[in-house]
């Protein structure tokens, strides 16, 4: 990670989490970060309507020079780069993997700005939707209202080790005595 709010925000993530694959949305709190807000964002994960935004910082609006809310994450992207964001996102939400990407994108004037994309997983929960929030921070400050983003970069942040242990080997643990395994006759 080379931008400082993407380390920042995912070491706050990461505290969140506490061992865990990923935290809840409900603890993440906007007060801790609140130096941050303007580059963060929450994406539903609806796949068929391209990651539409719920929620999304100031400084992102204003990078692409209008409010974002339900509008498709995906469509950013030029059209040869959407299936290959669409599948990092469905890694970060699906096996709970950070990911983070390098991102170049056309200003208005025609020049490129590159920026830094930090999208985290939250933990899954029953009856409600599947949700992950990111961060997208720009290298240079002059740029506005960009398009045609494109992946020049891009890598999952594996988990720490799970200090459980696996099921099977609990089950044994807890069994003494006479043990009946099921089989086929």
């Amino acid at each position: 990670m080379k931008h400082p709010s993407t380390r920042e925000f995912f070491a706050y993530w990461d505290e969140k989490r506490a061992g865990a694959r990923a935290p809840d949305r409900s603890e993440i709190e906007p007060g801790a970060v609140r130096g941050l807000l303007g580059d963060i964002f929450v994406l539903s994960c609806d796949t068929a309507a391209g990651h539409p935004f719920r929620v999304a910082g100031t400084r992102v609006c204003a990078l692409l020079g209008r409010d974002l809310k339900d509008q498709s994450f995906s469509a950013l992207f030029a059209p040869e780069g959407r299936r290959e964001i669409d599948d990092i996102i469905a890694v970060v939400a699906e096996e709970m993997l950070a990911a983070v990407a390098g991102i170049t994108a056309t200003s208005q004037d025609g020049s490129l700005a590159h920026l830094e994309l930090l999208l985290l997983p939250f933990n899954a929960r029953a009856h409600t939707p599947l949700s992950l929030t990111g961060l997208l921070a720009p290298f240079e400050s002059e740029h506005s209202q960009l398009k045609d983003f494109k992946l020049t970069s891009w890598r999952y942040l594996g988990h720490q080790p799970e200090k459980l242990v696996p099921r099977a080997l609990r089950k044994l643990a807890v069994a003494r005595g006479f043990m009946v395994y099921e089989g086929l006759r």
